[in-house]
C-alpha cells in the first residue's frame, strides 16, 4: 500500500486488512519504520514490534530495522548459531550501520518472513493468508519496493544475493501479491498516482509490479444534480443573512464534489488499475467503526 503522503494510505491499508478478516482470513498489516498507528485506530496498546491482535483475524507489527537485524540473521544465516556471532560483533554492527538500504532490507525480510507457511521465526504462534504492508509514501515507496533487486545486483552471487532473489520473487509474484496505491482526488495526488502506476508497472530499471487497485480516498458525497448546482451558485449572494452560512455550505460541499468528479476522470483516463471510490468520513477521529464502514465498500 503506498501513495502520497497524507492521502489516508494507513487507513485503507486497514481497511482492507478489515475486508479481508471479515471474509475468514488472517491478516497481518505490517507498518513500517516503526509507525504504529493501527493500535491508536482500535483503542489497543502499542504492539511495541510484536504480533499484536487488533481484532477477529487481524494482526499487526511494527518493524524496527534495528531492533529486528538479529532476527533477520537468524532467518537468513544457514547455521542460527554463526548469527549469534554476528549479531555481538562490533565490526559487523558497524558494516551494518555503514550499508545503504541495509534497514529497508531487513523491512522487507520481515515482510517477506511473515509470508511463509511455515513461519522461520522460531516462537510464531501463526501463519497469515494475507500480509497488508503499509509502505513509504511514493517517492520512498519505489525505491523501498526495488531494494531486493538493488541487493541482489550488487552481491551478484553467495548468501546475500540468494536472500535477496527469494523475497524478490515473493513481491514480484503477480498471482500473489500487488501493489494498491491510495490517491485523493485532488490534482497533486492524482498526478503523482498516475506517474507512480506508469513506474511500478514499466519501471526503467529494477523489477516492475503488478497494481492490483487503486483507491480514490476522500470522495465528497454526490448530493446535487448538475441543475442543482446551479441553482445553489444563482442563490449564493442572494441569500439572506440568516440562510447565507448554510446556503454557503452547502455551495462549498458542491463545488468540491465538482471539482473531485473532474480529478476522477483525469484518474481513470490516466490509470490501467481498478478504481475504488472511498467516500469521505464527517467525523473528527478516525476509530474501528469508521474502518468497518470503508472495509465494508473495500469488500463491495
Amino acid at each position: 500500500m503506498t501513495g502520497k503522503g497524507g492521502v489516508g494510505k494507513t487507513t485503507v491499508a486497514y481497511a482492507l486488512a478489515l475486508a479481508a478478516a471479515d471474509r475468514g482470513k488472517r491478516v497481518i498489516v505490517c507498518e513500517i519504520a516503526s509507525q504504529e498507528r493501527g493500535p491508536d485506530l482500535f483503542g489497543k496498546r502499542p504492539s511495541d514490534t510484536v504480533e499484536r491482535q487488533l481484532a477477529k483475524g487481524l494482526w499487526t507489527i511494527s518493524v524496527d530495522p534495528d531492533l529486528m537485524v538479529g532476527e533477520y540473521l537468524e532467518t537468513h544465516m544457514p547455521v542460527r548459531a554463526m548469527a549469534g556471532l554476528l549479531r555481538r560483533s562490533t565490526l559487523f554492527n558497524y558494516l551494518a550501520a555503514a550499508t545503504p538500504g541495509l534497514p529497508e532490507m531487513v523491512t522487507m525480510g520481515k515482510v517477506w518472513e511473515l509470508t511463509q507457511k511455515p513461519r522461520r521465526v522460531k516462537d510464531a504462534k501463526r501463519t497469515y493468508d494475507m500480509v497488508v504492508v503499509d509502505a513509504p509514501a511514493t517517492g520512498h515507496g519505489v525505491g523501498f519496493l526495488q531494494t531486493p533487486r538493488t541487493f541482489r545486483e550488487i552481491a551478484r552471487v553467495g548468501p546475500l544475493a540468494n536472500q535477496a532473489k527469494r523475497i524478490e520473487d515473493v513481491i514480484t509474484d503477480r498471482d500473489n501479491a500487488g501493489v494498491a496505491i491510495v490517491a485523493r482526488p485532488e490534482e497533486m495526488a492524482v498526478n503523482e498516482s498516475m506517474e507512480l502506476e506508469a513506474i511500478l508497472l514499466d519501471p526503467p530499471k529494477g523489477s516492475s509490479f503488478a497494481v492490483d487497485r487503486i483507491f480514490a480516498n476522500g470522495v465528497y458525497p454526490d448530493r446535487f444534480s448538475a441543475a442543482e448546482r446551479k441553482r445553489i451558485a444563482a442563490v449564493g449572494s442572494g441569500a439572506r443573512s440568516i440562510a447565507a452560512p448554510a446556503v454557503d455550505a452547502v455551495a462549498e460541499e458542491a463545488e468540491r464534489r465538482s471539482s473531485q468528479d473532474s480529478q476522477l476522470a483525469r484518474l481513470r483516463e490516466g490509470t490501467v488499475g481498478s478504481i475504488t471510490e472511498l467516500p469521505f468520513l464527517f467525523s473528527p477521529r478516525l476509530g474501528e467503526p469508521e474502518l468497518r464502514e470503508l472495509a465494508a465498500v473495500v469488500a463491495g
